[in-house]
């Protein structure tokens, strides 16, 4: 295991002070504010913590309501709504300087069997042969040392690799609003956690879904300057099982963008196929006034 996935492993480990009242702490982010994956990420945990474990994540539904301050610790506050047969429901807020930052509800099922059918997985080349993040931003001379460097140390636990160009990659004229991206940790996790690994893909969701908005416009993003953005909320939706230090497929699309707002969508599938994870999240998406 990589020492950044080491820290982020540690990150996700929240503090228990009080019955449902944990804590937790920010890590280094590619922009100065808490990222919001972390914040997604630890709210799951949170909730995870007051529900049986032989009930995993089916799917959250959250809300980014303030910048977080990576300097102070995020109080994560969970209220049980439900205890039911089949499923379970837990609310979450998290909150600093005595403000809410963030809200998640999140529902949790036991395993059943049932009807089962998907959307296959669109084609995309094998992982291996891609080049690692390091390898693209180095090859891009308009991204500065700083920016390499921010986006290095943010993405250091991930091995993340585009399948074409990123935005900031290749920028000035509109692409498809579609992206794919494959993802793994760093390293192997230990343990079959089903929680954990459901967490870790909810970390990375945040990374990259707003990437096919800013290809359609032909914008590069906070790493050029081109692009304000940030997101407003979130939706996942866990079909089946996966593990997180495996490969997986990212397929990424933007229906709409209007009004400083825009919409991406993404799919998660295993390597061999199955679909994981659906995603939707709405951003802000401005362009600077003196553009």
């Amino acid at each position: 295991m990589s020492q950044a996935l080491q820290e982020l492993l540690d990150l996700l480990d929240l503090e228990q002070i009080e019955e449902n009242i944990f804590r937790g702490r920010s890590r280094a982010s590619a922009v100065p504010r808490v990222f919001g994956g972390q914040v997604a990420a630890q709210a799951l945990v949170a909730a995870g913590r007051t529900v049986p474990a032989d009930r995993p994540p089916h799917s959250l539904h959250a809300y980014f309501l303030r910048i977080g301050d990576p300097g102070a610790p995020i109080v994560y506050t969970v209220d049980r709504i439900r205890d039911g047969r089949s499923f379970t429901t837990r609310r979450v807020v998290a909150v600093q300087h005595g403000k809410p930052i963030f809200h998640l509800s999140a529902s949790f099922q036991r395993h059943e069997e049932g009807l089962d059918h998907q959307e296959p997985m669109p084609a995309s080349p094998d992982p291996e042969t891609l080049p690692t993040s390091e390898e693209r931003l180095r090859s891009y001379p308009h991204l500065s040392a700083d920016v390499v460097h921010r986006y290095l140390g943010a993405r250091a636990a991930v091995d993340m690799r585009y399948v074409d160009d990123p935005p900031y990659g290749r920028f000035g004229e509109p692409r498809d609003p579609h992206s794919q991206v494959w993802f793994r940790t760093n390293g192997k996790v230990e343990g079959d956690d089903p929680l954990l690994h459901v967490v870790l893909a909810t970390y990375v969701s945040d990374m990259t879904l707003l990437d096919s908005i800013l290809l359609a416009h032909g914008r590069g993003g906070w790493a050029v300057g081109d692009v304000v953005g940030a997101s407003l909320d979130h939706a996942m939706w866990f079909h089946r099982p996966f593990r997180a230090d495996e490969w997986l497929l990212y397929d990424q699309q933007s229906p709409s963008a209007h009004g400083g707002r825009g919409l991406g969508q993404g799919r998660i599938y295993t390597q061999d196929g199955r679909l994981a994870v659906s995603v939707i999240q709405e951003g802000v998406v401005r362009v600077p006034r003196d553009d």
